[in-house]
């Protein structure tokens, strides 16, 4: 799998493997304390395959049936690592690290998913981009991290943030220039 240099640093920060084919490192726990593997069965794939042809349509209905994919990953996950019960916009307030994902967990997890499928051909419409950053303390805009699908024809970025939204609710997916406004 091909990654972008900043792509490749969302794994070699916390010393884990980058996604396969068959395989990704799900973290948890908030800055990827806690790890668990999630072997990609055909079920699995069949699964994913079946709600990304969904989106093929057009550009619009591809990031409706990525965000189905990402809600697909939470209710995978969520009985085998305890996550079934998190929160939006955890963070260390929460006292809950073992339950929950903050921005850099959800960022990975979403960004090895989405580095799945296109490895699995399932996309038509986007890329997978380089997670953004954004924060900027003057203006009270604490710091955020999100992974990021590219529109293959317009080049237009789009965030994809499961962490703003709580188990099982859908990510929010917007432009990247409006998300890097947001508090």
């Amino acid at each position: 799998m091909q990654l972008s240099p900043q792509q490749n640093e969302l794994y070699t920060s916390v010393s884990i493997n980058p996604p396969s084919a068959s395989e990704m490192t799900v973290c948890y726990g908030f800055v990827c304390r806690r790890r668990a593997i999630l072997d990609f069965s055909a079920a699995d794939r069949k699964t994913l395959a079946q709600i990304l042809a969904s989106g093929k349509a057009n550009a619009v209905a591809e990031r409706a049936a990525i965000q189905k994919a990402v809600v697909w990953f939470d209710k995978r996950m969520g009985p085998e690592i305890g996550t079934s019960t998190r929160v939006a916009r955890a963070d260390i307030r929460n006292r809950a690290d073992a339950n929950n994902y903050d921005c850099w967990d959800s960022t990975r997890n979403v960004s090895s998913l989405l580095l799945v499928l296109q490895e699995w051909g399932l996309f038509k419409h986007h890329t997978v981009g380089n997670p953004r950053y954004r924060g900027n303390l003057f203006t009270m805009q604490l710091p955020h991290n999100t992974a990021v699908i590219v529109e293959k024809e317009s080049r237009i970025e789009w965030s994809v943030d499961m962490w703003t939204t709580k188990y099982l609710q859908p990510p929010d997916v917007m432009l990247v220039e409006q998300w890097l406004k947001e508090d």
